[in-house]
């Protein structure tokens, strides 16, 4: 079978998969959400938070409960790797900097899994185990928790009232990526991952002399950290390693774990709005998007512009020869147009315009089909802002769904959008300034530039794939992009709560003559263009001094 078909029915058979488990999975989540009965093991989790699960929250509750569970959650694994050398399991590791402790944690806590370390020689097994995967779960669940709060903003009518955060969030985990999880490690382990609390063994290399060869709880972690759209590896060349991905089978799995669920969410959406159509417009806009992604990168990488890929046939350079470069461009469109960051090959060795890619799909806002959960509420950013610019166009003031989008809600919807890019081009702007960071640069030029580019991209993103050819593990740049994590994830948090709350209060508007319908492929069509204009507008002149300057050079 030739590369080209092979790569034709990866993702032809993707397409295919996501198609079928879109209804079953978005109803299952609906149902999810909108049941009043709790597990006997959920209301136990309520005792043990001290909450009531009856009791409903306003916005800004919820957005504190969120706020608060977060910055726990940063201390506690914080202490956890600080602590690490007194630990069982801890594999003789001593404890985490104290920088790279607050990256790492306000890395997985914010759902990016940025990191700046080799996971198998800085993390014990339990720091890995109780620690990370713990907020791989977690992160995903706040994500998933958030989006909903969203829609019901959306469907609801004169109320204050989201829901309860701490139930989104049990029920999240229990209901929805547990059980996910599991089969899926299942999966994993029978296509050859490992799984076990092994320090290590002793091999003879080939080249003389032996290695070491780290065991762990690998199949365990890397499914949630797919499932999550998180992304941290257990080994540091993530999804390449092949005891985190065996097979061209099991690296299937993986692209379709980090797709599934921000995938299968719209249909929940519609569900919550009780229409169903709505649901099908958003889905549209993040396929379309994607499947325009994935063409385009696979494309430039099978384009193999240069002396040496034209003589291989291929942009072979840092990819695993197991995949090829069809499964790579795949693996890394959807790696990058989700929150996952997750790697199965190596971004900086990409071709120029083909890194390049990988940024904009960050860019985009990872909305195609974006995080878990992250990539929903996104969307329906984007959709407001849509119908904001239509309703310019015809003089009317622009309605979604029922509800008015008013001055409050657009300057909430702006403010949500204008986060990112401030962000990463404020941050890019800092390194490039000052001589000691750009020595944190392995290539000069524009190539030099890409890599502090995506760097802040994918920290602002909140998304953790890297060039890799940027030395990010310094005080300057594990604190800089900590921060620019952390208010990544939480700014536009915040406003998406209070666009949820300002919905929620208002009175149903019926629908007239002058009122744009949401549900057809015009309006598929006009989010699908306010996305790509706007990033274009934002962040184009950064990009021409990056990838685009390095690929017509």
């Amino acid at each position: 079978m030739s590369p080209a078909l092979a790569g034709v029915l990866f993702i032809g058979s993707l397409v295919v998969a996501l198609a079928l488990t879109h209804r079953p999975l978005g109803d299952h989540m609906y149902r999810v959400y909108s049941g009043t009965r709790h597990l006997a093991v959920e209301k136990v989790a309520y005792r043990l938070i001290g909450v009531r699960p009856e009791t409903e929250q306003p916005w800004p509750v919820y957005a504190r409960a969120v706020l608060a569970f977060s910055a726990v959650s940063i201390l506690v694994l914080y202490a956890f790797q600080r602590l690490q050398d007194r630990l069982f399991l801890s594999l003789g590791l001593p404890a985490v900097p104290g920088h790279l402790a607050w990256n790492t944690a306000v890395s997985f806590v914010t759902n990016t899994n940025w990191q700046a370390y080799s996971g198998e020689s800085t993390m014990g097994h339990l720091v890995q185990m109780a620690g990370l995967a713990v907020q791989n779960f977690v992160s995903a669940a706040v994500g998933m928790a958030v989006a909903v709060a969203l829609v019901r903003g959306f469907a609801r009518r004169r109320t204050g009232d989201l829901g309860n955060f701490w139930v989104d969030l049990v029920r999240g985990i229990v209901r929805i990526l547990l059980p996910l999880a599991f089969l899926g490690a299942l999966v994993l382990l029978a296509g050859g991952l490992v799984q076990n609390l092994s320090g290590g063994h002793e091999v003879a290399a080939i080249a003389g002399g032996t290695q070491q060869i780290t065991g762990g709880p690998v199949a365990s972690q890397e499914i949630i950290k797919e499932l999550g759209t998180n992304g941290g590896g257990f080994y540091n060349v993530n999804s390449a390693h092949p005891f985190e991905n065996a097979t061209t089978w099991t690296n299937w799995v993986e692209v379709f774990a980090l797709l599934v669920l921000p995938f299968a969410l719209p249909r929940t959406f519609g569900r919550m709005v009780g229409d169903r159509r709505q649901g099908y417009a958003i889905a549209a806009v993040m396929a379309v998007l994607a499947i325009t992604s994935v063409a385009v990168l696979t494309g430039l990488e099978v384009a193999h512009n240069g002396t040496v890929p034209q003589a291989v046939g291929a942009a072979m350079e840092g990819k695993e020869v197991r995949f090829g470069v069809p499964d790579s461009g795949a693996f890394a469109a959807a790696t990058t147009l989700t929150s996952t960051g997750a790697v199965n090959s190596f971004h900086d060795s990409f071709t120029a315009l083909g890194g390049g890619m990988t940024m904009v799909n960050m860019m985009l806002g990872e909305v195609a089909p974006g995080g878990v959960g992250s990539g929903l509420y996104g969307m329906l950013v984007l959709a407001v802002i849509t119908v904001f610019v239509a309703g310019l166009m015809v003089g009317r003031t622009p309605e979604y769904l029922g509800k008015k989008i008013g001055p409050r809600e657009i300057k909430l919807a702006s403010l949500y959008f204008l986060t990112t890019p401030v962000l990463v081009l404020a941050g890019t702007a800092l390194a490039m300034g000052s001589a000691e960071q750009r020595a944190s640069m392995l290539n000069p030029g524009a190539h030099g530039l890409s890599e502090v580019l995506y760097a802040f991209t994918s920290a602002a993103a909140n998304n953790g794939s890297a060039f890799a050819g940027l030395t990010a593990n310094t005080p300057w740049y594990d604190t800089v992009l900590g921060l620019c994590m952390a208010f990544g994830r939480f700014l536009p948090i915040v406003f998406v709560l209070a666009l949820a709350g300002s919905l929620a209060r208002q009175s149903p508007v019926p629908a007239s003559a002058g009122t744009l319908p949401t549900h057809r492929p015009l309006f598929v069509g006009m989010v699908t263009g306010v996305t790509v204009v706007l990033v274009a507008l934002t962040f184009l002149p950064a990009l021409a001094l990056g990838p685009l300057a390095e690929g017509i050079h």
